[in-house]
C-alpha cells in the first residue's frame, strides 16, 4: 500500500499562524481592484452558452438545446443570485462582492446586462434558430399558419385534453388578483361584459402538465414536423373559456420569484420540518422578474406590475415565445442528422469482464490497482452502479457508507443502498436535504431510505455535505478490507450521461481508514482530524491547496521547475486567487480551466502575466475538478468536489483525494495539456474579463473538439483492450 501523508508533502497544519502572517503580509503587494464580478463573470458563462446556440456549426436540434438550457440557467440566476442579492439589500447584511462596488449599483449592471442577454436570447430563436428549424422540416408555428383541417384537429384536442384542466381566475371586486406562482406562464386577458359594457381582467395559467409544443397531426409521408405552442391554442379558443363575453385582448407573461432558501439551522431542532416549512415559504417569494410578449398593452403591463408590485427595471419585454425551456421537448424528435452524434459509454478497461457476456468482479479489478474512471465517455452503469450493486448482494460485504446529494428517484443507487439494508448488512447513507432545488425530492427518498432500515442521517449543522464518497466493507479471510469511490459528480445515473466527471476506485488502506473517521465524523460530531491522502473541507482543503500553491511559488522563486493547473466550475475564492497571483508574480505558468464564474484577472501585468484562463463548453457539462501541482518534480494530482468559492471551502464538507497511480496522473495531465492547447476549441479570457471564442484556425478551419477526441481516445484504448 501506498501512503501520502499531507503532513510530510508540507500540507498540514504545522505553524498556522507563521503561514496565515505570511500570507497577510504578501496581501500588500497586489492591487486592490485585481477581482472581476462574480456575478457578471456568471452572466458570461451563459453568453458562452448562448454562443452556442448561434453556432451553425452545432446540429440544429442541440442548437435548440443550448436556448433550452440558456433558458433555464437564467431562471436559477434570477431565482437565487439576484434574489439573494436584493433579499441582502432589504435586510441591511453586507452583500458578498469582491470588487468594492456597492450593491445596488451590482444589480444595476446585472439588469442591463440580463436584459441585453435575454433579448439576444429570444433573437437566437426568432431569427437563427426557428428559420433554420424549418428549412431542416421541423416548424414551430402560430395559429395563423395552420390549414383549415389542422385547426378542426387541434381544436379537438383542445376540448378533450387541455379544456378540462384550464382555471380561469376573474379579477373584480369579488375576485382578487390570484397569486402567480414563479416560473408559471400565463395568459393576461382583457374582456368586456356583453351585458353591462365593463372591462374586466382574468388570469388564465397555461398548464404545465401538457406538452409545452403540441404535435400537429401531419402527413406521415412527408417529412415535415410541426408544432404549435400550447399558449397559442389555448388563446386562440378563449371564446369557450368566456361565453357571452367579448375578447379585447390576450397576452402573454411570466413571472420569476424569490426561491433563496435560507435555513437557520442553529434555531431549530429538527431539520426536515424546518427545511418543509422553508419550501412551502418559498412557493411565495416576491417576485423578482416579469416577462412580457413585446406587443403587451400598457393598460395591462400597468395591473400587472402595479398587482405583482415589481419595479419597471425588473420587466423584460421580449419577443416571440416567452419560457424557452419548452424548447427540451424538441429533443425527443427522431432526426439523427441534426443531434450530435450517439455515444454509447464505454466500460471502463479494468471492469470489462473476463469472458464475454460474464460479469466483472470489481472487487477484484480495484485489488489489482486503483481505477480511474472517466463519465461519461466511461460508463456510470458498469462502475459506480455495479459497484454498489455487486456490494449490495455480496454476503462477504458487511457495510456500505455513502454520500447522497442529487440523485434521481428511481436511482438504482438508492435501490442498492434499500437491498443491502433490507440483506441485513450495515448502510449509512448521509444524505443532504439541503441541495438547493432538489430539497422536496431528497426528503422523499430519504425517508424511503429509512424504512427500509437504511441509518439516514443529514450531515452536520451549518454544513452542506457535497462530497462524493462511498465506502465498502468486505471481510476477505478473516481481514477486513475497505474499498472506497471519491468521485467529482453526483451519485446520478441520469445526469452522469451528460455531466462529465472523474471517479477513482481504491483498496488503498490509509484511503479506507481516512473515509472510516470522516464517515464517523459526518454521522457523529464535528471535523476534527487531518486525514492521510483526503483535503478534507471545512478545515483542512482551504490551507492544504494554499500551501501546494505556495509551495510551488518558492520552488519558482529558487530556480527549480513549477507548474500549477487547476480545473474547477467556479473560481472566486479571494485567498486561493491571491495565492495564484502570487504564484504568478513569482514566474510559476498558473492554468485555469473553469465552465463558469472566474474572478481571475489573467495577463495582467506584474500581477498574472503567467495566468491562463480557458473555459471549454459542449455536448457535455463539464463538471470534474482537478488540482495538479509540479511538486519539483513529484507531482500532486488531486480530483474531488470542490470548487474554489466560500461556500465549497468554508460551509461544507468537500474531499479530494491524491490521484498516485503514474498512469492516473498521466492521463490527467495530457486531459491538461489538450484542453489548454492554442488548437483546442475553447474560450480566453482577457484581463478586462471578455471572453472571447477561438473555434477555428488562422484558414478557417475548426479547431479539435476537446469532447469528441476524449470518446475517440477511450474508443482506442478499448480497442487496445480487446486486441490484447
Amino acid at each position: 500500500m501506498i501512503e501520502h501523508d499531507l503532513l510530510d508533502a508540507g500540507l498540514g497544519d504545522a505553524d498556522d499562524d507563521d503561514f496565515d502572517e505570511a500570507f497577510e503580509a504578501a496581501d500588500a503587494q497586489l492591487p486592490e481592484n485585481r477581482y472581476l464580478d462574480r456575478e457578471v463573470s456568471w452572466l458570461a458563462f451563459n453568453k458562452r452558452v448562448l454562443e452556442l446556440s448561434e453556432d451553425p456549426n452545432v446540429p440544429l436540434l442541440e442548437r435548440a438545446n443550448f436556448l433550452a438550457i440558456f433558458a433555464s440557467n437564467l431562471d436559477e440566476f434570477f431565482m437565487v443570485r439576484v434574489a439573494g442579492l436584493k433579499r441582502r439589500i432589504i435586510t441591511g447584511l453586507a452583500v458578498p462582492t469582491n470588487v468594492g462596488r456597492a450593491a445596488q449599483d451590482v444589480l444595476t449592471d446585472i439588469s442591463g446586462e440580463a436584459h441585453r442577454l435575454q433579448e439576444r436570447h429570444a433573437d437566437a430563436w426568432t431569427t437563427l434558430v426557428r428559420p433554420a428549424l424549418a428549412d431542416a422540416g421541423v416548424e414551430v408555428i402560430s395559429w395563423p399558419e395552420l390549414s383549415d383541417i389542422e385547426r378542426e384537429n387541434l381544436s379537438e384536442y383542445f376540448q378533450s385534453q387541455v379544456f378540462p384542466v384550464l382555471m380561469p381566475l376573474a379579477v373584480d371586486p369579488a375576485h382578487p388578483f390570484p397569486y402567480i406562482s414563479g416560473l408559471s406562464l400565463n395568459l393576461a386577458i382583457r374582456i368586456r361584459n356583453a351585458r353591462t359594457g365593463r372591462q374586466e381582467f382574468a388570469r388564465l395559467k397555461v398548464p404545465p402538465m401538457l406538452p409545452r409544443l403540441i404535435e400537429v397531426p401531419h402527413d406521415p409521408d412527408t417529412n415535415i414536423i410541426r408544432y404549435l405552442p400550447l399558449e397559442d391554442l389555448i388563446s386562440n379558443h378563449l371564446g369557450d373559456l368566456f361565453p357571452g363575453m367579448e375578447i379585447l385582448d390576450h397576452h402573454t407573461f411570466r413571472l420569476t420569484r424569490n426561491e433563496d432558501v435560507v435555513i437557520e439551522e442553529d434555531e431549530t431542532e429538527n431539520l426536515i420540518q424546518a427545511l418543509e416549512a422553508e419550501l412551502l415559504r418559498r412557493r411565495f417569494g416576491p417576485p423578482i422578474r416579469l416577462e412580457v410578449t413585446d406587443d403587451m398593452d400598457d393598460v395591462t403591463l400597468d395591473l400587472l406590475i402595479s398587482e405583482l408590485s415589481i419595479t419597471a427595471q425588473e420587466v423584460y419585454r421580449l419577443p416571440g415565445l416567452l419560457d424557452l425551456r419548452g424548447l427540451f421537448g424538441l429533443s425527443r424528435i427522431d432526426r439523427p442528422e441534426l443531434k450530435y452524434p450517439p455515444h454509447v459509454p464505454k466500460t471502463a478497461v479494468p471492469f470489462q469482464p473476463a469472458e464475454q457476456n460474464g460479469r466483472a468482479d470489481l472487487f477484484a479489478a480495484i485489488r489489482a490497482g486503483d481505477v480511474l474512471v472517466h463519465h461519461p465517455y466511461e460508463s456510470f452503469a458498469t462502475s459506480v452502479q455495479a459497484f454498489l450493486e455487486q456490494a449490495a448482494r455480496d454476503p462477504h460485504v458487511l457495510a456500505i457508507k455513502q454520500t447522497l446529494y442529487r440523485t434521481s428517484g428511481d436511482s438504482p443507487i438508492v435501490q442498492a443502498l434499500i437491498d443491502a439494508a433490507e440483506s441485513g448488512k450495515q448502510v449509512l447513507a448521509l444524505v443532504e436535504v439541503k441541495a438547493r432545488f432538489d430539497e422536496a425530492a431528497n426528503i422523499v427518498w430519504a425517508r424511503k431510505l429509512e424504512k427500509a432500515g437504511v441509518h439516514v442521517v443529514y450531515g452536520l449543522v451549518g454544513l452542506k455535505t457535497h462530497c462524493k464518497l462511498a465506502l465498502v466493507i468486505r471481510e476477505e479471510d478473516g481481514v477486513l478490507r475497505h474499498y472506497a469511490h471519491i468521485g467529482t459528480g453526483n451519485y446520478n445515473p441520469k445526469t452522469s450521461r451528460i455531466y462529465e466527471d472523474f471517479g477513482l476506485f481504491t483498496d488503498d488502506d490509509q484511503v479506507g481508514r481516512d473515509l472510516t473517521r470522516l464517515f464517523n465524523e459526518l454521522s457523529g460530531y464535528a471535523i476534527e482530524k487531518k486525514f492521510k491522502r483526503l483535503l478534507v473541507a471545512p478545515l483542512h482543503l482551504r490551507k492544504g491547496l494554499l500551501r501546494a500553491i505556495d509551495k510551488e511559488r518558492r520552488n519558482a522563486q529558487a530556480g527549480k521547475p513549477a507548474h500549477i493547473r487547476i480545473k474547477v466550475n467556479s473560481m472566486v475564492d479571494e485567498q486561493i486567487i491571491d495565492a495564484l497571483y502570487r504564484a504568478s508574480q513569482a514566474g510559476v505558468p498558473v492554468e485555469v480551466w473553469v465552465r463558469g464564474i472566474c474572478s481571475i484577472k489573467p495577463g495582467v501585468p506584474g500581477m498574472s502575466e503567467n495566468i491562463t484562463v480557458r473555459s471549454i463548453l459542449g455536448r457535455y457539462l463539464e463538471h470534474s475538478r482537478i488540482f495538479a501541482f509540479h511538486n519539483d518534480g513529484d507531482p500532486q494530482v488531486y480530483i474531488g468536489s470542490a470548487d474554489m468559492m466560500h461556500r465549497n471551502l468554508d460551509r461544507r464538507v468537500e474531499a479530494l483525494v491524491r490521484v498516485v497511480a503514474p498512469a492516473h496522473v498521466k492521463e490527467l495531465t495530457d486531459l491538461f495539456d489538450f484542453a489548454m492547447a492554442d488548437t483546442t476549441s475553447s474560450w480566453w479570457l482577457g484581463a478586462d474579463g471578455e471572453w472571447t471564442r477561438h473555434s477555428t484556425d488562422a484558414d478557417g478551419a475548426p479547431l479539435v473538439d476537446l469532447q469528441e477526441r476524449t470518446m475517440a481516445a477511450i474508443q482506442r484504448r478499448r480497442r487496445a483492450r480487446a486486441v490484447r
